[in-house]
This record gives structure tokens, C-alpha cells and sequence, in this order.
């Protein structure tokens, strides 16, 4: 099996950790360009000692970490210059290594060893960077949560995890017209999202119609993640499979709002 082949399988991931740290798809998916370039341009020097998939990321940190490509990167066009702006003001208050140690860990799902590896520190540096990078976003954003999920055990756990972080629930959702009805009730500043609803009715649908009225930060929590990990545009920023960890969902919740407008302080 050629190179390209084993790590075709890892891209849509690498895609949704890619736009999770940068709050842009577009922005996100030209630090993956730049990356598969770089193996095509010199498939010697792709990590052979690891898993694959662990040296996909590293080189990918390799590109992230370059300053030469930063200054491409920051040259190229973002129509989505408000939520980079917002991004650019908040990491003021925090290390973007913080920010990928937690997206490695807490929602890539890598070890804190292949995390160390991959920004090149110790595994206790990578926990103490968690814990820094959790606390300084949850500092910064409280909002309101709307959860669309039609389990009622999901959907408790969720309330939990959405309560813990410090946020207000404002309504649990289980079909599409009860999801847009609520939300139009009262506006929430994130959106949990399923896909497959009670009456067979689609929470990306539901997501639709919200977002037709207002903006505002989705996470979809799905076990059917192939549904939006098409390769095709527009795909959802954060995306978290069923079944999950809590610690996921914390850091999804905390990064979605990292970027979100309507949270961003003075």
C-alpha cells in the first residue's frame, strides 16, 4: 500500500482539526494543502518510526510551527475576516500551543505521548497545557447552549457537561421544528446538534433553518460522522462522534466559542 493510500483515510480528520484551530475552513484546509505538499514534494522525510497517522499530524505541526509559512498563510484570502479577528484578539490571552495541545488530546483523541511528540514537549508539559488552555477559554465565554438530541441519556449527559462548563441550557430539542421553534424563542449562543432526530426528521436540517435566521457556533455530536465528513464544502467546523468522551465535548464546546462574536470580551 503506497503512502498516499495509508493516509487518505486520516485527512477528513486532520481537516476537522485543522479548521478547529485555525476557526476557518478555508484557512484550515490551505495548512492541509501545504501538507500533502510537503510529502509528495519529500515522501523520504515523513516519519517512519511512528503510526501513520501520528506522522500525518507531525508533519502538519512541521508546517503550522513554520514561519515562513505563516507569513503564506496570513497573506492568503479569508472571506471570514470578522471570526479571525476575533481568533487574533483572544490569543492574546492564550498560547497556541495551549490550544493544540487540547485539540490533540481532548478531541483528535491522541495520547498525551503522541501529543508530546507531535508539538515536541514532555507529556507533563502537554497536561499542564490543558489545563492552562481549558481554563483561560472557559474564562473568556458563558453563553446559552441549545442541545438538539432526541436520546434522553445523551441529552441529560449533555446538559451536564454544557452546566459544568459554566453555561446556561436553553432548551433540549428532539425533533427539527422543536429545535427552530426554540431557538427562535430564545436565541442561544452555541448549538449541540444530532443528525438523526425522533420523527426521522435531520438536525443538520434543523441547523439549516437556525442558521438561516441567525449566526451562531454548531457542534454536531453524531455516530454518523461520514455524513459530514464528505470532502465537500461547506463541512461543519467542529464534529464529534458518538460514542463520545466528556472531555471531548468540553473542548469542542470551549473552542466553538473561542471564535464566536457574540462572546468576545472588550
Amino acid at each position: 500500500m503506497s503512502l498516499g493510500q495509508k493516509i487518505a483515510p486520516h485527512l477528513p480528520f486532520l481537516r476537522r482539526y485543522a479548521r478547529a484551530l485555525t476557526g476557518s475552513q478555508q484557512h484550515g484546509d490551505t495548512y492541509v494543502r501545504a501538507t500533502l505538499e510537503a510529502i509528495v514534494a519529500a515522501p523520504e522525510d515523513f516519519p517512519k518510526d511512528v503510526d501513520v497517522r501520528v506522522g500525518l499530524y507531525r508533519t502538519f505541526q512541521a508546517i503550522w510551527n513554520s514561519a515562513h509559512y505563516d507569513e503564506f498563510a496570513e497573506s492568503a484570502v479569508d472571506t471570514d475576516v470578522e471570526r479571525e479577528a476575533i481568533a487574533n484578539a483572544r490569543l492574546s490571552r492564550i498560547t497556541p500551543l495551549s490550544r493544540q495541545a487540547l485539540l490533540l488530546t481532548a478531541m483528535e483523541g491522541f495520547t498525551v505521548q503522541d501529543a508530546a511528540y507531535l508539538i515536541e514537549t514532555t507529556p507533563d508539559e502537554v497536561d499542564a497545557l490543558v489545563a492552562e488552555a481549558i481554563a483561560e477559554i472557559d474564562r473568556q465565554t458563558q453563553t446559552d447552549v441549545l442541545i438538539i438530541e432526541d436520546e434522553p441519556i445523551i441529552a441529560m449527559d449533555l446538559e451536564t457537561i454544557v452546566r459544568d462548563l459554566g453555561h446556561n441550557v436553553s432548551g433540549v430539542a428532539v425533533t427539527r421544528d422543536e429545535a427552530v421553534a426554540q431557538a427562535h424563542a430564545q436565541r442561544p449562543g452555541l448549538v449541540l446538534a444530532d443528525i438523526q432526530l425522533a420523527d426521522d426528521s435531520s438536525g443538520i436540517d434543523a441547523v439549516k433553518d437556525i442558521l438561516a435566521e441567525f449566526s451562531v457556533p454548531v457542534i454536531f455530536i453524531t455516530a454518523f460522522p461520514e455524513r459530514l465528513l464528505t470532502g465537500e464544502r461547506p463541512e461543519p467546523t467542529f464534529l464529534i462522534t458518538k460514542p463520545f468522551q466528556r472531555s471531548t465535548v468540553k473542548a469542542a464546546i470551549s473552542q466553538a466559542l473561542f471564535f464566536n462574536a457574540a462572546t468576545i470580551e472588550a
